[in-house]
């Protein structure tokens, strides 16, 4: 990775792909096809299964689109007690297993939502209780030392709307209790600012807690209805509450100065939550646009 720069990659989840298998998602191969159409050069593996899990294969597609891979993505639930690590591991290795054999250095690790990703039907509480955050931390800190030991994978934990890691307070609270040797952020400026938290705030203060971004805005006005009704975030994403750059909030060029300031070398993936897509022909346009809005936002951000 090129020093001091901030790379601009994307994501699956741009072109409305949450799950393995879904008829709703764009095809793998159309994904990949179109990414290199739009000309970036990193990605991110999504949800396990999505592209093809098979290392020769995959290393084969990704070569004949002069593609390369950032981060795998891994779910957990370590909040829900000790034995959730057999619940998390086997999935996670074979994430990991992946993403390292395909020369990645990063595992994005999402948190379990309280309310269900299809259904919205409220699964648990909102909030966490004392041996619940116990739980959490300790969960987390065992996979960044196993990411890292077997793996050389470093975690990067992903605080989510709907998860129980959402506001400033509660990602404060997650940095506090975790080790920060083993568990650094991804710090979606999307998902931040739907919890009404503070992406530029979050990097001044903890410089060396980030360590990769994920870049997306949300629709101010949609946030409002959001909160006001207390939408659930498949609704909320269904109805747009991700959008397009510049349309919405974080302002991204502040991010990216403040990401630029940190001096190191750091990936900003293109993340628009945008399942279901409502045509395969929406994508490709506001990748093409979105790549060009954020590689004007930033002295030192570039494409590979």
């Amino acid at each position: 990775m090129t020093d001091n720069k901030l790379i601009i990659g994307t994501a699956p989840d741009s072109w409305g792909v949450w799950f393995p298998e879904d008829d709703a998602q764009t095809p793998w191969q159309r994904f990949l096809d179109e990414v290199a159409e739009a000309g970036y050069k990193w990605i991110e593996l999504g949800p396990y299964g999505y592209l093809p899990a098979d290392p020769e294969t995959l290393a084969k597609e990704l070569k004949e689109r002069d593609l390369q891979v950032s981060a795998g993505t891994v779910f957990t639930a370590f909040h829900r007690g000790v034995d959730q690590w057999d619940v998390a591991w086997e999935p996670a290795r074979k994430v990991a297993e992946l993403t390292a054999a395909m020369g990645a250095q990063h595992i994005v690790v999402i948190p379990a939502l309280w309310r269900d990703d299809k259904t919205g039907e409220a699964l648990e509480s909102r909030v966490l209780n004392d041996k619940q955050w116990d739980d959490l931390a300790a969960g987390h800190n065992r996979l960044g030392e196993t990411l890292q030991r077997d793996f050389g994978l470093f975690q990067q934990f992903h605080s989510h709307a709907d998860s129980h890691v959402e506001t400033m307070a509660d990602i404060e609270k997650f940095l506090a209790v975790t080790d920060p040797k083993l568990v650094t952020l991804c710090l979606d400026t999307g998902h931040a600012e739907y919890g009404g938290a503070s992406s530029v705030e979050l990097i001044e203060k903890y410089p060396n807690r980030i360590g990769y971004l994920h870049l997306k805005q949300v629709d101010p006005e949609l946030l409002a209805k959001v909160r006001a009704e207390d939408m659930t975030f498949k609704d909320a994403t269904a109805a747009g509450v991700m959008c397009e750059p510049p349309h919405g909030l974080p302002d991204l060029s502040k991010v990216i100065e403040a990401a630029e300031k940190l001096g190191r070398p750091l990936y900003g993936i293109v993340e628009q939550d945008m399942y279901p897509v409502n045509s395969f022909d929406t994508p490709l346009p506001i990748a093409k646009r979105t790549k060009q809005y954020l590689l004007g936002c930033g002295s030192r951000t570039v494409i590979s």
